[in-house]
């Protein structure tokens, strides 16, 4: 297996570290358009190869997408983060051209290839890169529900004193902070619903939480984060290349599904070797079903944005 990570920075880097680590591929290209620091970055986890015991070999490059043939998945994390001053219509027009000529770039050396978005606003680059790519639906996922479920499970497990591990928990709707829907009322813990250990504040405190998780980290370390984002997008790719069948909240494109159509959001999926291969209904009730269609709304009136570009 090849997988190719578009964006050597610190959510790319963090995912290429960490399938070597998991040797979910025998190959791992590490590209960016910065010279010398996909290189840099690719020599430095190479030499802990032999302190992890890892074998998978990888390849940093700048801007070399010949050396990217034949990848069976490849990750997109390139593009700007907003920055002060700049609008929402400001970043999408950036990161809109950066993911737009990546894809394009990828396609010639790997046309059967899977991407995962990671770009933001993750819902809108997916989106334009399900319109241009020519892809099956299939084949094109955003990766914000894996980050956004693996928060909601820390603010669970705190409240609760248990192990995430123990939780299964999925955020749906668009990847930010006042669009995402943590469905508290699905979560359990191990099988038992968590809202028979939670009061009713409890569970409120948790919602908010999660849906600001990443201002949160952002706040106290004055960036984005970067392990959890990019572990999240590491176990979507592992459970592709492993043919794994995990339940994942992915953005994907949904043609009728959960109400919408014509719009990427983050909903529950079984990833696979093919890429998501369904959606899972989770039986919404009105109130949930109402946040999500606003949610919705929110998101379409951020891809409106592209139709100016």
């Amino acid at each position: 297996m090849k997988v190719t990570v578009v964006g050597a920075g610190a959510v790319g880097a963090t995912c290429a570290d960490n399938i070597a680590r998991k040797e979910l591929a025998s190959e791992l290209v590490l590209l960016d358009i910065k010279e010398g620091v996909a290189e840099g970055k690719a020599i430095d986890m190479m030499q802990t190869a032999g302190l992890l015991g890892f074998d998978t070999k990888i390849k940093g490059v700048t801007n070399d997408y010949v050396a990217t043939e034949h990848s069976d998945v490849v990750v997109i994390t390139s593009g700007l983060p907003r920055k002060p001053g700049m609008t929402r219509e400001e970043l999408i027009g950036v990161n809109a051209g950066i993911v737009k000529s990546v894809t394009e770039n990828i396609l010639k050396y790997s046309p059967d290839t899977i991407i995962i978005v990671v770009s933001n606003p993750m819902d809108t680059m997916n989106y334009l890169t399900l319109q241009t790519s020519g892809l099956p639906k299939h084949r094109v996922l955003g990766m914000g529900g894996a980050l956004d479920s693996a928060r909601f499970r820390y603010y669970l497990s705190q409240e609760l004193g248990c192990s995430p591990g123990d939780l299964n928990a999925v955020v749906i709707g668009g990847h930010g902070d006042t669009t995402m829907i943590p469905l508290i009322r699905h979560a359990t813990w191990n099988s038992t619903p968590v809202t028979n250990f939670l009061t009713k504040e409890q569970q409120d405190k948790i919602v908010a939480d999660t849906m600001v998780g990443g201002a949160t980290l952002t706040k106290l370390i004055g960036t984005s984060a970067w392990y959890a984002p990019g572990a999240g997008t590491a176990a979507m790719v592992e459970s592709i290349l492993r043919d794994e069948k995990k339940l994942i909240s992915c953005g994907v494109a949904l043609e009728g599904e959960y109400g919408q159509s014509d719009i990427s959001l983050v909903v529950p999926v079984i990833l696979g070797r093919n890429g998501w291969e369904r959606i899972l209904d989770f039986k919404l009730s009105e109130e949930e079903q109402a946040a999500f269609n606003k949610s919705a709304n929110a998101v379409r009136n951020m891809n409106d944005v592209l139709k100016t570009l």
